[in-house]
């Protein structure tokens, strides 16, 4: 069957290469990003699809230097949390890099908006969707910068009430993650988390069921 919407061999094949070659960066240039490509890469995570239209995603730029180390400071924080509750393994997580927030050239939060309860098209069973399509936004993001040639990484290492505080957030609202964007020197060859042995991705073949849970016979 033919199919006249298909694009060109060479734009599907840069379409999966950003998807493959998407990596979540922790290494950094200190080179200042720019301020066209940083438009086009926020017009992109704008375009992203979102549950009933309601885009809950809103993105704080953070330009001022004192307000880049006070969030260090917090992400430091819950590092070490996160090292205690690791236990065994709390060791070998302190010497993971898990963020480039002091090098790079932008660094964004990506938060949900307030007053989200009044969007019920697409979450009255399931609520969560206001984050999930905040996801794509980030998604879209990512494989755009990428695209561009630069690097992004996303830091979930904070806490969300004090993250919020500290930017003067509404209630209701909440931070997502806190996105570390900027030129790099390399892209990994593959997930950091990877190459450092922390742990291994797993083959789609058994992520794939068929009718029923863990029915893996096509």
């Amino acid at each position: 069957m033919s199919n006249n919407h298909r694009y060109s061999n060479e734009e599907r094949a840069a379409i999966y290469r950003a998807i493959a070659q998407r990596r979540d960066m922790r290494h950094f240039l200190p080179d200042p990003v720019d301020p066209t490509i940083l438009k086009r890469l926020l017009a992109a995570a704008h375009q992203a699809p979102s549950v009933g239209l309601m885009q809950p995603w809103r993105f704080i730029r953070i330009t001022d230097t004192q307000l880049r180390s006070a969030i260090v400071d917090i992400v430091d924080k819950e590092r070490e949390r996160t090292a205690e509750a690791l236990g065994e393994r709390g060791e070998a997580f302190m010497r993971l890099k898990v963020e480039g927030i002091r090098n790079c050239g932008e660094l964004l939060v990506a938060a949900l908006a307030d007053d989200r309860e009044q969007h019920i098209f697409g979450r009255r069973t399931l609520p969560e969707m206001d984050l999930a399509s905040v996801a794509c936004a980030i998604q879209n993001l990512w494989l755009a910068a990428r695209a561009e040639g630069l690097g992004m990484g996303w830091v979930s290492l904070f806490d969300p009430g004090e993250l919020a505080a500290l930017l003067t957030m509404p209630t209701g609202s909440k931070p997502v993650a806190i996105l570390c964007l900027g030129h790099v020197a390399e892209f990994y060859s593959a997930p950091m988390l990877v190459q450092e042995g922390w742990t291994e991705e797993q083959p789609l073949q058994d992520l794939l069921f068929h009718n029923t849970w863990g029915d893996t016979d096509p």
